[in-house]
Order: structure tokens, then sequence, then C-alpha cells
């Protein structure tokens, strides 16, 4: 019953949508929004009878899944050397903000110049906008820990390595996870618009590509596709989030309930 229920709110919102945008295009011939049953029918003709795929969903992901991981690492690796260290950070700080607030997107032409167009270049650019989430957060969870836990580390002369893997990780894990969550749907964005330039595959140019050929059932079937990896990387990371942060939620119930 409980799994039945949970269920039912996963798919009520969809369903409720899908229903009023078919009674929104009842009758209706807009150019340019297409039915749900046109939409079904130019999804399955697009993405299961060619070989996209293989040329470009299969590759965007794989660009995503190496430019996020790679973010992810160097944000954790670089967060932590930087809020352990005060004087580390008073000096990264503006340098810090500083290319946070540069958009990524505006980064491409730069990037396209130094790294090349290809592959790289693509990477690059979700690197450039998926790191700061991940390394700024990682930084404040340092920068929060409770100073009763340092001095309990001290104190039992736990130090380097040991107390970075059992006491300040354990600790920043919380908001690492954050900045990870934010990290995934800017990787999304700019997976796209790395493709839009001077590239010949990918999600982001066949989107383009529909586009300029006025395609737009076509186009809002890649649309529907960058859905439904956005769903699918939110489920992956709730999975993983609920396993790395068990003992969190836990000790969250037990401070509840008292």
């Amino acid at each position: 019953m409980k799994t039945l229920k949970s269920l039912g709110y996963l798919v009520a919102l969809p369903v409720i949508l899908i229903g009023l945008w078919w009674v929104g295009t009842l009758g209706e011939t807009n150019f340019f929004v297409p039915t749900p049953a046109l939409l079904v029918e130019k999804f399955g003709e697009t993405w299961f009878d060619g070989e996209r795929i293989a040329s470009d969903v299969i590759p965007s992901i794989g660009r995503l899944v190496v430019g996020v991981g790679i973010a992810i690492v160097l944000g954790i690796v670089v967060g932590l050397l930087v809020g352990l260290n005060r004087t580390l950070r008073a000096l990264t700080e503006p340098v810090f903000e500083f290319f946070r607030a540069l958009p990524p997107p505006v980064l491409v032409p730069v990037l396209m110049l130094l790294v090349g167009i290809n592959d790289g270049m693509k990477v690059a650019v979700i690197i450039s906008g998926c790191v700061w989430p991940v390394l700024l957060n990682t930084i404040e969870g340092v920068r929060s820990i409770d100073p009763v836990q340092n001095e309990t580390s001290r104190s039992y002369g736990i130090s380097g390595f040991s107390r970075i893997r059992y006491q300040v990780l354990p600790a920043a894990t919380p908001s690492i996870m954050a900045g990870i969550r934010q990290c995934l749907s800017i990787g999304l964005i700019l997976m796209v618009i790395s493709e839009m330039f001077a590239s010949s595959s990918g999600l982001g140019f066949t989107i383009v590509q529909f586009q300029r050929s006025f395609a737009i059932p076509e186009m809002w079937s890649g649309i529907a596709v960058l859905g439904l990896i956005g769903v699918a990387m939110s489920f992956i990371f709730q999975w993983c989030e609920r396993r790395v942060l068990r003992w969190y939620h836990g000790l969250k119930e037990v401070e509840n309930a008292a």
C-alpha cells in the first residue's frame, strides 16, 4: 500500500499536466505545439528507429558524466584544502567569487580558442560551471564543523588524513551533497549549451538542427529526452544520497523525535 501511494504521488502531477496538454490541443492545429499523440509518435521515430541514441544521446551523456565527475572530485579536493587552511581561504575567496559570478556560457568562445573544437572543450565547459557549487559548499561545510569536534580530535591525537577521513569529510558531507545536487542540473544545461557551438553531434546540436529545419515535433522530442535524462539523474542522486547520508538522516530523525 505504501509503495502504491508513493507511486501515485510520483505520477500524479505528470498525468495531470499531460491531461491538460491533451485537452488544450484538442482540435488545434498549432504548428509549434504538437499534440501528445504526435509527440509520442515522433519520439519513437526520431530516437529509436535510427541511430540517434548511439550518435547523439550516448556521447552527450558520456561528456556529462566525465565533466560532472571531474568537477565533483576537483571541487571536493580543493574545497577541503581551502576550508582547512584559514590563510589560503582568505587569499582565494575573492578569486573564487569572481570566477563563480562569470556565467559559464560566456567562456565557451574562450575555451574553443584554448582547448579547440572537440569533446575536451565541451567537457571543460561543463567543469567550468559545475565545480563552483561543489567547491563552495565543501568550503562552507568544512568551516561549519562543530568546534567541539575539532577540539576532541586534537585531544585524541587524530590528525592528517585520519582526521579528514573520519571527522572532516563526514561532517561536511551534507553540504557537499547539496553542492553536488546543484551541479547536476547545471551540468545538464551546460552539456546542451556546449553542443550548440561548433558541434556535429549531441543532443544540443540535434535540437538546434531540428529547430532550424522546422522539424518542431522532433525538436520537442529532443527536449523530452533531456527531461528524461534529468529525471534519471535525480533518481540516481537520491539513491546515492540516501546511502551516503544514511547516518545523517537517522540522526535527524532521532533529534526530531526528541
